[in-house]
């Protein structure tokens, strides 16, 4: 195997999600022209967003099955030329109709983007550098949200709003040729051939089975309860310096890509040091319990965002936030494929991340009637308590992170019945 094709895989698929979170956020920065230009009114605009958020949280679960079923490479490729397409689209939009269309299309392709990116790593990365890999392909997330701001007003000033929607998605097939042009010889997996021959022979495992077990019943839980924080973090928090900091626009643009950074940077970070745990004889379930059960404590600043009387202070802790966040997430997903392997790692990154999707939809009416109704410090109190609460129950509902070894469908007669491979 030559191990500099592994990074170069695991390189594409931090720009991919790079991709995937610069291109759901260039409508937020256009949506003012927008609005000029097509007269879509806030209302339209809001049916807008939903029609992205319900194709992404069902693609979520249905693209995490496919890619089970057919493999990193053609899933993942599939999911960012879908989104790509559906960016570039946007550039050619008229009227209320075509935009709702083209950002339904884009939630279907950005819903098979993680599950494409946790089911590339395990193929291409073994248990002692799973983390680390898992950290920087997520990381790219954070990176383009850090980017999305600058590029996208640049873009717009330069070439026009409809510009800012095409280039990135010109981009996207560009890394979709490169991407299928690449060789996946089973040889150059860097999966260990002693995982290979503890797995078994393949099958995919079914999902009403995967529904009954506890241990994916405790990652959806978890999912559901922190992608809402999550969710907060991303857009409510420029509405809470505008009307509880008195910032202007423009300088919440200066602050805000901070705690973002502090993300895609946690992301690396809370991977390599799980890795590091393990190499020094620590086991897989404590190396990432030790580091999501930090992430959790850390989480605790939260309610002391609303108290601080400097916006650099708030600032500061937010960045803790999403440093701590980084750190659970990696570990999080990393741990679904330490569990289910090549046999259900992508489904149950799918349907967690459809439970997190659904969460926030459900939650997002909530946190804007308590903004409007009391402040955002009850909103800053539950976001502290939340991550310990999911630690909690990654403790009691999942005592050992441990590989499941499937040898056939009657294992799973009971839900599922692991053989569990010794670390």
């Amino acid at each position: 195997m030559n191990p500099k094709i592994r990074w170069y895989i695991l390189a594409m698929v931090f720009i991919a999600t790079g991709l995937n979170f610069l291109d759901r956020q260039i409508l937020s920065m256009t949506i003012i022209k927008i609005q000029e230009d097509l007269n879509i009114s806030d209302v339209q605009y809001g049916w807008i967003n939903t029609g992205f958020l319900v194709s992404y949280a069902i693609m979520f679960t249905l693209s995490g099955r496919l890619i089970d079923k057919v493999g990193g490479k053609l899933g993942l490729g599939l999911s960012v030329a879908i989104w790509s397409i559906a960016s570039a689209l946007h550039g050619l939009m008229n009227n209320f109709y075509h935009l709702l269309g083209f950002r339904f299309l884009l939630g279907m392709g950005e819903g098979g983007c993680f599950p494409g990116a946790a089911k590339t790593v395990y193929e291409w990365f073994d248990e002692k550098d799973r983390a680390l890999a898992n950290g920087i392909a997520i990381g790219g997330a954070a990176i383009g949200a850090v980017i999305a701001p600058p590029l996208t007003i640049y873009i717009s000033g330069q070439y026009g709003w409809r510009w800012a929607f095409i280039i990135p998605g010109i981009i996207g097939i560009v890394w979709v040729v490169a991407w299928f042009l690449q060789s996946w010889k089973k040889s150059l997996h860097a999966v260990s051939q002693r995982e290979t021959k503890q797995a078994g022979p393949a099958f995919q495992v079914p999902l009403s089975m995967l529904l009954k077990n506890r241990t994916v019943q405790a990652f959806i839980l978890i999912r559901f309860l922190l992608d809402p924080v999550f969710y907060f973090l991303m857009f409510w928090v420029p509405k809470y310096l505008n009307q509880e900091r008195d910032l202007s626009f423009e300088r919440i643009g200066e602050l805000f890509w901070i705690p973002f950074l502090a993300l895609g940077l946690s992301n690396i970070l809370g991977g390599w040091f799980s890795d590091k745990l393990i190499s020094r004889n620590l086991t897989i379930n404590a190396a990432r319990k030790w580091v999501m059960g930090f992430a959790a404590a850390l989480t605790l600043v939260a309610p002391f965002i609303s108290t601080v009387s400097s916006v650099e202070i708030a600032i500061f802790l937010m960045s803790l936030m999403m440093l701590a966040h980084g750190f659970w997430i990696t570990n999080y997903i990393t741990a679904i494929a330490d569990i289910f392997g090549k046999y259900a790692t992508s489904t149950v990154v799918g349907l967690s991340g459809t439970a997190g999707a659904v969460s926030g939809m459900i939650l997002n009416p909530v946190i804007g009637w308590v903004a409007q109704n009391y402040s955002y410090g009850p909103l800053w109190l539950i976001s502290g308590i939340m991550y310990p609460l999911a630690f909690i129950i990654l403790l009691v509902f999942i005592p050992k992170i441990t590989t499941y070894q499937f040898t056939n469908k009657s294992d799973l007669s009971d839900g599922i019945k692991p053989i569990l491979v010794k670390r």
